[in-house]
């Protein structure tokens, strides 16, 4: 088979067959593809799209392309979780210990941040001592032992994936929504769980900034896991603003703490206690959904997802102190304010723009390597249609030097704006699709 030849025919607008996207496969996992041929055909996926077979066939080939999880040990039916990704989104922390606690074992593989968006393993790691490799032996016990363990994915999961979405991230290509169903789908087919949700955004602070781009990506990847012996439900969610009020690394920690003990706030808490409550039910802990949502809420009241989080943390060498107020995760070494000029309504909290300066105060990568600060961040106090005093504190920004706190209190007045009344609130959920 000629790869040329393939590239040709996805370049003239035509759909290639299950073999010849096995060939493309194999040939990107093992290398034998020159790197400029495998970029050549990538942006004949961008320009020409994939079907849904097609994008079946190629999530499916690049799941099977490394290692895959063995998850038959667990106890239960497994479940997983995946977000798009979205600034201040730490939903992981709160709902993985709300479903452990019902019974539901959690199995799961998370990734580091990159540019505006933060990562699961990022925030965990700012708890002193927490280990986010595991043995898969050990991960295994310990899910069947505390019913949840979340660790950074394995080097050898979905390396497929790993070639190709460098070349994309490079060549202009990432935004092709078949490659990006399936590079999120052959990652959650290869860890192995039997139920997902997927926690789709879209926003400003979002990798998709159009509802109906949004819907189309939830859409194909609900079909694909479903064709693939999944069961899925995917939550369509807005990124307008960031959600909730931290965002950083140990800020948004300490924020899903709080969330766990029933001081988190409203749409933190919204959004998690529906992911759960959905993963309750995919987990057949549950056949009735508003039951699965009251079961959720009451874990919060009750501590018992907290309790949960303080299992998981134990069991993965993390050390906090859970009565103090910062739980041991510390704080920067300077703090500034942001303050309204003016009375009015805070408008256009815009995400992307405080993603981006969380991440020049060290709280993200700018380029793979670089090393995360994580006590530095940002607390926003008035979000979108709230009102705000002049003079009031809208913000706080923890910061690791004067120069850097100074700079992101700059940037941080040119990312709202205040006005004499207040918008209609977007809904911070959409839709959903079962």
């Amino acid at each position: 088979m000629n790869f040329k030849d393939i590239i040709i025919k996805k370049r003239d607008g035509l759909e290639l067959n299950q073999a010849e996207i096995e060939f493309t496969v194999r040939g990107i996992s093992s290398g034998s593809l020159p790197v400029y041929q495998i970029a050549a055909w990538a942006m004949a996926v961008y320009f020409q799209g994939m079907s849904e077979m097609e994008t079946e066939f190629l999530t499916k080939f690049m799941a099977a392309s490394g290692q895959v999880l063995d998850l038959s040990r667990v106890e239960g039916i497994c479940v997983d979780k995946h977000s798009t990704g979205g600034v201040g989104d730490k939903t992981t922390l709160v709902v993985i210990p709300l479903v452990a606690a019902a019974g539901v074992p959690v199995a799961k593989m998370s990734g580091r941040g990159l540019g505006h968006t933060g990562g699961t393993i990022d925030k965990l790691e700012s708890i002193p001592g927490f280990k986010v490799d595991l043995k898969h032996d050990e991960f295994i016990g310990q899910i069947n032992r505390i019913k949840a363990a979340v660790i950074s994915q394995s080097g050898n999961l979905v390396p497929a994936d790993k070639i190709l979405y460098a070349l994309r991230d490079v060549t202009g290509t990432v935004e092709s929504r078949p490659l990006i169903a399936s590079s999120v789908m052959s990652k959650k087919i290869a860890a192995g769980a039997k139920g997902m949700i997927l926690d789709v955004k879209a926003g400003s602070g979002a990798f998709m900034k159009n509802k109906d781009e949004a819907r189309r990506l939830a859409e194909l990847m609900v079909k694909i896991g479903k064709k693939l012996n999944r069961e899925m439900v995917a939550v369509l969610s807005c990124n307008d603003q960031p959600l909730g009020r931290a965002v950083g690394n140990a800020l948004e920690v300490k924020e899903a703490l709080d969330t766990l003990k029933g001081a988190g706030p409203a749409d933190l808490t919204e959004l998690s206690v529906i992911l759960a409550a959905h993963m309750l039910m995919l987990g057949h802990k549950f056949t009735d959904f508003a039951e699965a949502e009251a079961w959720v809420k009451k874990a919060i009241k009750s501590g018992a997802g907290f309790a949960k989080l303080q299992d998981i943390v134990s069991a993965q060498g993390g050390k906090l102190r859970w009565e103090a107020d910062d739980y041991g995760l510390g704080t920067a070494e300077w703090v500034f304010t942001v303050t309204a000029e003016q009375e009015g309504y805070v408008r256009n909290l815009d995400a992307y723009a405080l993603g981006n300066i969380a991440m020049n105060l060290g709280a993200g990568r700018k380029k793979i390597g670089d090393i995360i600060d994580h006590k530095v961040g940002l607390e926003i106090l008035v979000k979108n249609n709230q009102p705000v005093a002049k003079g009031q504190d809208i913000a706080k920004i923890y910061a690791s030097s004067e120069t850097s706190g100074l700079k992101a209190q700059r940037l941080f007045s040119d990312a709202y704006t205040i006005t004499d009344s207040p918008a209609m609130d977007e809904p911070l959920i959409w839709d959903i699709i079962t």
